[in-house]
């Protein structure tokens, strides 16, 4: 739906405008000209919001970030969200103020933007001046479209590479180094084998560098229950990970995944290892920098997350010498007749950075934008400065062993310093796998230098799981078909109306019933949890999944062409 519908939040947080950062222009004088950008690199500065935390981000004054303003003229004037936020209560401040950045990467607070109309339809600025967008993106055009009753352009999907192929797995659940070896690096397949690894090596080791061990340890700090809790269920169980749905392949229906008789078993499984005493009984209660803090100690012996997750905390031990600490990746399902779909292609979609009214010149930001999706741009920001980064030999990128052994192992430095991985939501990308013209891998992660990135503690690991990467472990995505719905986290829900009502209410049962399920009795589980299926359906649910089916089979028909009914 079109995005001009007065934004129901701002009678609510007009009291907030003054908590808008003084960085973000305002929308009321903005004199938008969409044809004369300039193309010289004069200086200029662009504010930015991105609603994901960016703890390394120096200001542009790392290496690559220089690279670009030498060759764009732009500098960046960032913020970023902090915490696990995910940008939702910024962006509702900005909707209400009326004051935006130039830029923005909203996530999936775009569409309260959009009915704000705070968003530029990108479309022409794309066709007029950006060939290198145009280029990329080619046939996956169609996907950067908003909707088939709104067909613009909000957003350009920068957090998925085009044509990206996996070549190694950072999800799953993860079981730590030292634990693996200790126990002679024992199969782990089932919930059942996971458990199983943690229990043997707590009870041998209770405490760890004078701190009791800690078996297994969940995020359950705001949004991030969803990736260390209530997403796995779905894993675990078979189906890939469609935020709070479950998507009928053959009839596109939806449903909130927590209906599935199979996952009650998965937090079933939850209820039993906090009863064992095997589960950190602080996960529900800690916050995420207490958890992360418990990480880096090298105490927690399991994890059920993804590696982008609980990265700084890694990070952490490896600059404390402590390889063995860091953790390896399984596949773990319920049982053995269920796959893990962490592999299923999505295809192109996925979050995207936009341009908003406030901007003065949308010409040079879609330019700015173009140059760093060309080749040179997309060279610069995943390999780094030539002669520093990596050299060219017999025609080939390579990184030094110098270089290579402070990106793995002082790795939070090596991001501050270099900028390398600091802006890849700046411009659309080729995925990894893809090649140059000139034969070179676009990215850094491919087979020899994911291998090369290794711990001597992960390849020995691997090697004993006669594997080369953890991909090797896992379903490879030909088991499975392209998701014809893309990723539906990126797909925007209605802002207004009942959907968001029911939405909100059935979010605050979930993270007030699954923790109460998971922390209850052994007796009181079922109760707990076929209550909490019943106080869904009573605030809505079948009616917001209902509306949520229809949005899924348009997405489809959009994405596909096929006349979905």
């Amino acid at each position: 739906m079109k995005g001009k519908r007065t934004n129901k939040l701002a009678a609510l947080i007009v009291s907030a405008m003054l908590l808008i950062s003084a960085g973000c222009s305002s929308s009321g004088d903005s004199a938008v000209n969409y044809e004369t950008g300039k193309d010289e690199t004069s200086p200029i500065t662009f504010t930015f919001f991105g609603a994901d935390a960016s703890p390394n981000w120096n200001n542009m004054q790392d290496d690559v970030g220089k690279a670009i303003t030498a060759k764009t003229g732009v500098t960046l004037e960032a913020e970023y969200d902090v915490g696990s936020g995910g940008g939702q209560n910024k962006i509702a401040l900005m909707a209400a103020s009326g004051q935006y950045p130039d830029l923005i990467y909203a996530k999936g607070e775009l569409g309260a933007l959009i009915d704000a109309g705070a968003i530029l339809d990108l479309t022409d600025l794309i066709d007029k001046h950006a060939p290198n967008i145009k280029k990329v993106m080619s046939e996956n055009m169609n996907r950067m479209k908003y909707s088939n009753d709104d067909p613009a352009i909000y957003a350009i999907p920068t957090n998925v590479g085009v044509g990206e192929q996996i070549f190694d797995a950072t999800s799953g659940f993860q079981v730590q180094l030292r634990v693996l070896k200790e126990l002679g690096y024992p199969e782990i397949k089932t919930v059942q084998d996971f458990e199983n690894v943690l229990k043997e090596y707590a009870a041998k080791h209770p405490t760890t560098d004078g701190q009791p061990t800690i078996p297994l340890t969940l995020n359950a700090d705001d949004w991030k229950i969803m990736i260390t809790v209530t997403n796995q269920a779905a894993f675990t169980t078979g189906i890939p990970g469609d935020g709070e749905y479950y998507v009928n392949p053959d009839t596109y229906e939806a449903m909130l995944h927590y209906k599935r008789p199979e996952e009650k078993e998965y937090f079933r499984w939850l209820n039993h290892m906090y009863n064992e005493g095997l589960l950190d009984k602080d996960s529900f209660v800690q916050k995420e920098d207490q958890y992360k803090a418990k990480i880096a100690s090298g105490r927690v012996l399991g994890l059920t997350s993804v590696k982008w997750e609980y990265q700084d905390a890694e990070n952490a031990l490896k600059t404390a010498g402590k390889e063995e600490y860091t953790y390896g990746h399984f596949p773990v399902t319920m049982g053995e007749q269920y796959k893990d779909h962490t592999m299923q292609s999505i295809g192109v979609d996925g979050y995207g950075i936009s341009i908003t009214t406030a901007c003065k010149d949308p010409v040079r930001a879609i330019k700015f934008i173009d140059w760093l999706s060309s080749d040179e741009g997309q060279v610069l920001r995943n390999w780094g400065i030539e002669g520093k980064h990596y050299n060219i030999e017999d025609g080939k990128r390579v990184i030094p062993t110098d270089v290579l052994n402070q990106k793995v192992n002082d790795a939070t430095n090596f991001t501050k310093q270099s900028g390398i991985n600091l802006y890849p939501i700046f411009g659309v990308r080729y995925g990894d796998g893809v090649k140059d013209s000139t034969g070179n891998y676009y990215t850094t992660n491919f087979p020899e230098q994911i291998i090369a990135g290794y711990s001597d503690a992960e390849k020995e690991t691997l090697a004993a799981y006669n594997a080369t990467t953890w991909k090797d472990l896992f379903p490879s995505k030909d088991e499975f078909p392209v998701k014809e719905w893309g990723a539906l986290y990126n797909m925007q829900v209605p802002t207004d109306g009942d959907y968001q009502i029911i939405y909100k209410k059935t979010q605050d049962i979930v993270r007030k019933r699954i923790p109460e399920a998971v922390l209850a009795k052994s007796g009181d589980f079922d109760k707990i949890y076929d209550a909490f299926i019943a106080e869904l359906n009573q605030v809505g649910a079948e009616k917001m999944e209902q509306e949520y089916t229809e949005l899924v089979k348009a997405r489809v028909s959009l994405f596909t062409g096929k006349d979905v009914q």
